[in-house]
């Protein structure tokens, strides 16, 4: 029996895939030499999930991958015509950025409401400032994105004494988490009492600037907006106008919609914006984690069993009760 070729779209560092050996032959691939090797693979592995060399790539009629798995929560770099129209299988690293995640949100709520921008400038300044800061305990939040990763993130806000309203494709009410879920069309009525803004939705047409000037418009003067969804899920010009008029009270970008933001991006310098280089996910050892996922998945595909976390890829995620 010939052994399954398992290509990889690498990245630094590689994955540690020794649970393969004697199992299947490892190619491994590059954004020039992809599209050359895409036909002999039975599975390809987008371990450089930050990639779009899969879309230019992908082989017209005749053989292709039968599984591609990538190493990201979302699965947008994919979910292009020639693949959608195949009969290939696409799977996502769902759970393993969760909770990682959900605490990088957490301490970005804290440290929004405590300040601690300004405890740190005034320390640098060899300044003492004294000032009163907002209270987490007793304020709202509302939650875009009713997936793993974004009820992992109501109940680590929940934790802090935060009041969750969580928002999904569809609305759904007895939620045991959450009393009950919303659907993306009540978000007009929710944003203009909430303190918290966080987006945690996949990136589909509907959420693609779902941020924009009329939905900021919503928020109170006071409100803050977190964005570890998708850069393109905030206009950000529009957030950037909102920031420097004093009409938001501040706001976090994990997400930009050009990563790496260039130096000399004006968003930078926008007043009260925190942003971060897309890393709210990655704790020590995630790329282990990911590795280990894809291989328990191989796994199941080598025993002709049902693959985890599987895309449905008309909706652009993979679906289950909670979303």
């Amino acid at each position: 029996m010939t052994a399954p070729r398992v290509l990889v779209l690498d990245d630094d560092p590689l994955p540690r895939l020794d649970r393969l050996a004697g199992r299947a032959d490892v190619l491994h691939s590059n954004a020039k030499t992809l599209a050359s090797r895409l036909p002999e693979a039975d599975v390809l592995l987008v371990w450089d999930f930050t990639s779009d060399a899969v879309r230019h790539a992908w082989p017209g009629p005749g053989a292709r991958p039968r599984w591609v798995h990538t190493a990201s929560a979302g699965v947008d770099r994919l979910l292009f015509p020639e693949l959608l129209a195949s009969d290939t299988v696409i799977t996502n690293a769902r759970g393993v950025f969760d909770r990682p995640i959900a605490e990088y949100v957490a301490g970005l709520v804290l440290a929004l409401a405590k300040d601690f921008r300004g405890t740190w400038a005034a320390q640098q300044e060899h300044r003492w400032v004294h000032r009163e800061t907002a209270k987490v305990y007793g304020s709202n939040a509302v939650i875009v994105g009713s997936g793993p990763i974004g009820r992992r993130i109501g109940a680590m806000l929940q934790s802090l004494g935060v009041a969750v309203e969580l928002v999904g494709r569809r609305a759904r009410e007895r939620d045991p988490a959450f009393g009950r879920v919303h659907s993306a069309d009540s978000l007009p009525e929710l944003l203009p009492e909430t303190d918290w803004v966080v987006c945690a939705a996949p990136l589909t047409p509907q959420t693609t600037g779902m941020f924009d000037a009329e939905t900021l418009a919503l928020l109170r003067p006071s409100a803050r907006l977190i964005n570890i969804g998708r850069g393109a899920h905030v206009v950000t010009d529009d957030l950037a106008d909102a920031l420097r008029a004093g009409r938001l009270g501040g706001a976090a970008l994990d997400v930009l919609p050009d990563e790496p933001l260039p130096p000399d991006s004006p968003l930078w310098d926008v007043p009260n914006l925190l942003i971060s280089p897309h890393m709210s996910g990655d704790t020590f050892g995630w790329r282990d984690d990911l590795a280990d996922q894809f291989l328990d998945n191989f796994d199941r595909w080598h025993a002709d069993r049902p693959l985890f976390s599987v895309v449905d890829k008309q909706l652009g995620y993979v679906p289950s009760e909670d979303t």
